[in-house]
Formats: structure tokens, sequence, C-alpha cells
């Protein structure tokens, strides 16, 4: 046998909670909810197909939809993927319990993906956001405590200086210490770890313009249809 019957189990639904991951992560709502208003979301503002984006250029309503959404696909890349093939597994005589690692690794698995595919979507020719949102999302049904306490870090650091940029790498480097404190074990470390890394790779333009002093605070700077928002 190469490999222990748990995990024998447990490649075909990782690979399916990867695969609907990374699937869920590309839906482009940015870019639909901006063209549906005629505005090419990657042509103004930023360029970016994020909520930050979308509400700097389109407004409240529009950049609230598209964190709304965009949340709600990474809880079901985490979640889904987490619940059927639990379903699954649970039915076979070898398989593992509900609240093992294995079954576990499935939400971690389908959250990772569902970044890969919020940035680099195969939808928008793997262009993307940065994830903040989707990671946000997926980590509220993983691990909500954390998730709760970033996001009150982020609406502190956001409140106190109106850097979207530097309120979500903020929030995101303090997932593994979060993790840690709150004893989420190993794969919750490296996975919190890891979108730690890719949210602070994905800034890494933001990172240069706060060194040099000239990243924006948030502010609106709207757009009407067919028009181009401020650079």
């Amino acid at each position: 046998m190469a490999g222990s019957p748990e995990l024998d189990n447990l490649l075909g639904p990782l690979a399916l909670a990867a695969g609907a991951g990374y699937l869920l992560g590309a839906l482009p709502f940015g870019y639909l909810v901006a063209r549906s208003r005629g505005v090419d979301i990657f042509e103004v503002g930023s360029g970016s197909p994020g909520a930050t984006n979308v509400r700097r250029v389109l407004g409240k309503g529009a950049g609230n939809l598209v964190f709304a959404l965009d949340a709600l696909k990474g809880a079901l890349a985490a979640g889904l993927p987490l619940l059927l093939s639990a379903w699954y597994l649970l039915r076979l005589p070898a398989g593992p319990g509900s609240g093992s690692p294995e079954v576990v690794l499935l939400g971690y698995a389908g959250l990772a993906l569902a970044l890969v595919g919020h940035s680099f979507s195969c939808f928008t020719r793997f262009r993307g956001g940065k994830g903040v949102a989707t990671a946000a999302g997926g980590l509220l049904v993983l691990m909500p405590v954390v998730a709760l306490l970033s996001a009150a870090l982020w609406i502190v650091v956001f409140y106190g200086t109106r850097f979207v940029s530097l309120a979500s790498m903020l929030a995101a480097l303090s997932l593994p210490l979060l993790s840690v404190a709150t004893h989420r074990g190993q794969i919750g470390i490296w996975v919190t770890s890891l979108i730690a890394v890719f949210v602070v790779i994905r800034h890494r333009a933001n990172v240069r313009r706060l060194w040099n002093g000239t990243e924006k605070r948030f502010e609106r700077t709207p757009a009407g249809p067919g028009q181009g928002g401020a650079p």
C-alpha cells in the first residue's frame, strides 16, 4: 500500500475541494458589478477589481456589494468542500472523523485555492484582486475568533490612518499570531502564515508607496459610466 487508508480516502475530496475553491474564487464579482454600471474596473482607479477600488470609483453601495460577494465566495470555498467531503468520508469505514485534521484540511485547501482564483482569475485573463475579502469570508467559517479579532485590528488601523492597504496587511500579518494564541494547530498556523505572505505580496506596490509617502488615503473618487476615476 502506498499510503494509509485515511490519506487514500482523502485524495479525491482534496482535489475536488481545491478545484471548487479555485473556480469559486475566480468569479470576478468586482469586474461584473462595475461592468453592469458601464465601467471597466481594470481601467479606472487603481485598476483592481477589489471592493476598495469599486467603492472608490462607483460608490459605497457597489463597493459593499462586491465586498459581500467576495467574502461569500471565500466562505463557500472553505465551507462547501468541507461539508460535502466530510459527508462522503464519514460514510467510509476507514474515513476520518468530522473533527480530524484530515477533514479540516479540505476547508483550508478550498480557501487557499479561492485566494489564488480571486487574484488570478481564469475568467479575466488571470487578473484579479488582492484577496482580503475572500480570505475574511473563508476564515470566518474556519476560525471565526481569529477572523473577528483580525477584522477588529483592520478597523482600528483603517480608521486611525485611512490607509486600506496598511490595515489589510497588518490584519493579514496578525492571522498566524492569532492562530497560535487560539491554539488552531499546525495546519491553521501554516495556512494563515501563507495567507499573510500572499496578501503582503499582493500589496507590494502599496508597500512601496507607503514607504515613499505617496500612498493615497481612502476617499471616494466617483466615475460615471464610461468614465475613468482618479489614477
